[in-house]
């Protein structure tokens, strides 16, 4: 799915300068500026605003971007005339800058979630219907080599007709923790981990086994951070906030200002918009959960088994794919590694992943798959998913990895149908959350 103008400079205009700006705006910059113009910057921070304008001439050697307070979001459109907006806000906001971007006339590229509710994702339909504009959902893990292999083998049939897939995902106490110090940790701003994480999982589920989703049921529950789960284990802290605090040998501190990244980035820019990055995990309010299990029955029958934890002393991921034929099973250790805004070189050196891919017969012996190697961020992921989005001549993609706005949904939709499950105890209906998505069974007849 392609929303780049051939033999035409594409102009982007770009709204949230937080920690996933850079997936956007620097290979827009570099790699592919000889195709692309960033023509607006726009964020509800000055100072994170500023950050940006100054790597981009400094690093990047890019020369000034305009820069528009989120207020001035319409201004920015109507003055800069992009062709395509890329929208890296807080979560809970993505929504509003698609359909006014639709509605002024551009195409979106969009971070993952596409969206934290229902009722957003169901207008997010209506404005695309109404607009007729397109909005790519940027699903950089299926990009990864492991999670393409995985698709793969699948598609040929290795372990015959799919029947189950159990998956466990893993994130150890760095990376877990950082979703509670940040906005992340209050569910009307990000949906939860069920929204804003497993978003990621339940799209590469639906994409590995090509199926829609039709029925979740799920528990979830805050179990290890927060003041009360805390304080049951004896961790009584009296600071709400670790940078300027004297936290002692506390594990779970994490210091503004010993990072040179957070600090330009959020330590230096408090004084914009007050916005505190590193909370502590022990305090309040945190109303996400960091203990989940979901059952999904899709709509070819096929049931996933999925769970996330966030305080494990290890970080990755399990999946098995039980079929007719076989089993197949994929496992990813990854390092820990906490997002800064730094650019995404730097975080190819600070993410190792190391992966396996094990293939189980029905009837013969086990054998592993070699892993196609690959570099830069996100396993190798991102340089490819760029690729996509901004070259007028990407390679052409014959795994089904681009993802549009219904893909998008189908994953978002997932974790909105666990948050009502875990409040309701009932299982949830897909179709009953948002009644546009296709009657289609399989992912790859959605846009």
């Amino acid at each position: 799915m392609s929303i780049v103008k051939a033999n035409a400079k594409v102009r982007y205009a770009m709204v949230g300068a937080g920690g996933r700006l850079p997936m956007f705006i620097e290979p827009a910059c570099t790699t592919f500026r000889d195709h692309c113009e960033v023509v607006g910057l726009c964020d509800v921070n000055a100072g994170r605003i500023a950050y940006y304008q100054k790597r981009a001439r400094e690093e990047w050697g890019y020369g000034d971007i305009p820069a528009y307070l989120a207020a001035d979001f319409d201004k920015m459109i109507q003055e800069t005339r992009p062709d395509i907006v890329a929208v890296c806000t807080v979560d809970a906001y993505h929504h509003q800058y698609i359909i006014r971007a639709m509605e002024l006339g551009c195409d979106v590229v969009t971070e993952k979630p596409m969206t934290t509710d229902d009722a957003k994702c169901r207008a997010i339909f209506d404005a695309i219907k109404k607009t007729g504009r397109k909005c790519r959902v940027s699903f950089n893990y299926r990009w990864a080599p492991a999670p393409t292999l995985v698709y793969r083998l699948l598609r040929q049939g290795i372990i015959g007709d799919l029947i189950h897939v159990d998956m466990e995902y893993l994130l150890n106490t760095s990376h877990g923790a950082d979703y509670f110090r940040r906005w992340h940790r209050e569910k009307d701003k990000s949906g939860g981990l069920m929204v804003h994480k497993s978003t990621h999982h339940f799209d590469l589920v639906n994409w590995w086994i090509d199926a829609v989703p039709q029925t979740v049921f799920g528990f979830g529950r805050l179990a290890f951070y927060g003041k009360e789960n805390g304080a049951k284990r004896g961790e009584h802290v009296n600071y709400s906030r670790y940078t300027g605090s004297d936290t002692g040998n506390d594990p779970f501190a994490l210091k503004l200002d010993s990072d040179e990244g957070l600090r330009k980035l959020y330590l230096d820019c408090e004084k914009y918009d007050g916005y505190i990055r590193d909370r502590n995990v022990f305090g309040e309010p945190i109303s996400i959960e960091d203990t989940m299990s979901v059952l999904v029955k899709y709509r070819t029958g096929v049931v996933l088994n999925y769970s996330l934890n966030a305080y494990l002393p290890r970080e990755g991921f399990y999946c098995v794919f039980n079929g007719t034929k076989g089993r197949l099973e994929i496992t990813e250790a990854h390092a820990s590694h906490i997002i800064t805004g730094a650019d995404n070189a730097d975080l190819a050196h600070e993410m190792k992943w190391e992966s396996q891919v094990v293939v189980h017969p029905m009837f013969g012996r086990a054998y592993q798959v070699e892993i196609p190697k690959a570099e830069g961020s996100h396993g190798g992921g991102d340089p490819l998913i760029q690729e996509q989005i901004f070259s007028p001549n990407p390679r052409p993609e014959v795994d089904g990895r681009n993802a549009g706005h219904e893909q998008g949904a189908s994953s978002i939709l997932i974790g909105i149908a666990a948050n009502q499950s875990f409040r309701t105890g009932l299982p949830v209906q897909i179709k009953d959350l948002c009644p546009q998505l296709p009657d289609h069974k399989h992912l790859h007849e959605m846009i």
